[in-house]
């Protein structure tokens, strides 16, 4: 009877993957009922039972599974020659079990309509409107970054812990609610990963832990990029699978704060997507613009890299590339390189708004 079970589990499994290739077609009904409904519930109802835990629990659920796994293949390993068949069984059971918590749980949210239809602004822009849009965030940013730093040479420094950011990034999201309500950030569950150490080494600045709704926030990455990072991984929780979109709704929320560190480093993420394009787009307007920006905001940009490199080793552009087709799988055609979009989404979001 076990064995049938497990046999049925494997069956539901291939069901699934059928199933999910069909709803891949009908984003609008998975935004209606599930990105807009189930989810919502589910959602908070994590945030609420494991967001007021000070330690990630998603960390150590992962901790218990890997040792479980470890044990269970060396403790199995007679079996695989023994009962084939029925070792076989047990993986597709638990996969099976696994994929189906992993989409109910969060990543049904992969196959929702594209954010800028349910914004209502266009996925295009021209050069043009670049240019424009990213000589307007330069003059934010340098304001900012002088209204911060009397000396347009030095970098800012955030004079806040990494734990303030965390309880300060609902701020924005309160106010960007204003507008779209679907954005309301409460209750907050985000946390600095157990793991960050091997999370820096792998390139990765943060996560979403799709079976216990915590944001994992890197802890070891420069301060300037926690209040865009925190931002960028509750827009995860609220539903924003697509990297590429999670990236523009956390820099609005970092940019509609009130707090002007957070702003700073809400306009000069945008900024830097912006020139990362103009520079693939116009490479001689981007040489003659790059001067205008105060060297503050360059040494931000180089403090951030410099940390990067300091981490680099052999394997993390396999884990990269890994991320990269894992995306790729699921309904993110672009995978990791998707800057168009994400400065499609900002300069015609700002279109007719003012900074």
């Amino acid at each position: 009877m076990f064995k049938n079970k497990k046999l049925g589990l494997v069956i539901f499994f291939g069901i699934q993957i059928l199933l999910i290739s069909i709803l891949k077609n009908y984003p609008e009904l998975v935004e209606q009922f599930y990105s807009n409904g189930l989810y919502v519930f589910l959602s908070k109802l994590m945030r609420y039972v494991f967001g007021w835990i000070p330690f990630s629990i998603g960390d150590l659920l992962y901790t218990l599974a890997g040792i479980y796994l470890i044990r269970w293949l060396i403790l199995s390993r007679k079996r695989l020659v023994k009962d084939t068949i029925n070792w076989f069984l047990d993986i597709g059971a638990t996969l099976s079990i696994t994929y189906f918590t992993f989409h109910i749980l969060w990543a049904f949210n992969y196959y929702r309509q594209p954010l800028y239809k349910s914004l209502n602004i266009e996925a295009e822009y021209t050069t043009e409107q670049l240019v424009n849009f990213t000589e307007r965030l330069i003059e934010k940013s340098n304001a900012l970054h002088t209204k911060l730093e009397s000396n347009d040479t030095l970098k800012i420094i955030i004079p806040y812990s990494k734990s303030e950011i965390f309880d300060n990034i609902q701020n924005g999201y309160e106010k960007l609610s204003k507008t779209y309500p679907h954005l309301n950030y409460q209750p907050k569950s985000i946390k600095k990963s157990l793991y960050s150490i091997p999370l820096t080494y792998m390139g990765f600045s943060g996560y979403l832990n799709p079976f216990t709704n915590e944001a994992q926030v890197d802890g070891l990455i420069p301060v300037y990029k926690f209040p865009t990072t925190a931002c960028h991984e509750a827009a995860h929780q609220l539903g924003y699978a697509a990297e590429n979109e999670a990236n523009f709704i956390g820099s609005l929320a970092a940019i509609y704060n009130d707090d002007d560190y957070f702003k700073y480093s809400g306009y000069t993420f945008a900024l830097r997507y912006c020139l990362a394009e103009l520079s693939r787009r116009d490479s001689e307007t981007y040489k003659t613009i790059i001067p205008s920006i105060n060297k503050g905001i360059i040494k931000n940009y180089q403090e951030v890299k410099a940390f990067w490199m300091a981490y680099e080793n052999p394997l993390e552009p396999i884990f990269e590339k890994t991320f990269d087709s894992f995306l790729k799988v699921n309904n993110q055609s672009d995978g990791m390189k998707s800057y168009s979009y994400v400065v499609a989404l900002l300069v015609n979001y700002y279109e007719d708004k003012a900074l």
